[in-house]
Parts: structure tokens; C-alpha cells; sequence
């Protein structure tokens, strides 16, 4: 009898291995995406109210 087992659970590992950095790319590239939209409405913003600031620091 052939036992597999273990050659099933390197497989499995290498998928979630590889479906969690699809995950952090995804997550890398809308952050990058959501700071530019909050950034671009706290400029609008700050546009049109005297003496207001964007820094967050």
C-alpha cells in the first residue's frame, strides 16, 4: 500500500502557502489604493476650509 499523506500535506501547504501571499499583495495594493483616496478627499477638504491641515503626524 502507498501512503501519500504526506506528499497531500505538502501540497495542501504549498496552497496556502501561495493563496496567503495573493492575500497580502491584494491587501498591499488596495491599502496603497484607499491612502490615495483618503488623501486626495483630505486635500479637497482642506482646500476649501481656511487654515486646515492633512498631516496626520
Amino acid at each position: 500500500m502507498n501512503d501519500d499523506s504526506g506528499a497531500s500535506a505538502v501540497e495542501y501547504g504549498l496552497l496556502v502557502a501561495a493563496i496567503a501571499g495573493v492575500i497580502v499583495v491584494i491587501t498591499y495594493v488596495l491599502g496603497s489604493y484607499t491612502q490615495g483616496q483618503f488623501d486626495g478627499a483630505c486635500d479637497d477638504i482642506a482646500a476649501r476650509v481656511d487654515s486646515s491641515t492633512c498631516d496626520a503626524g
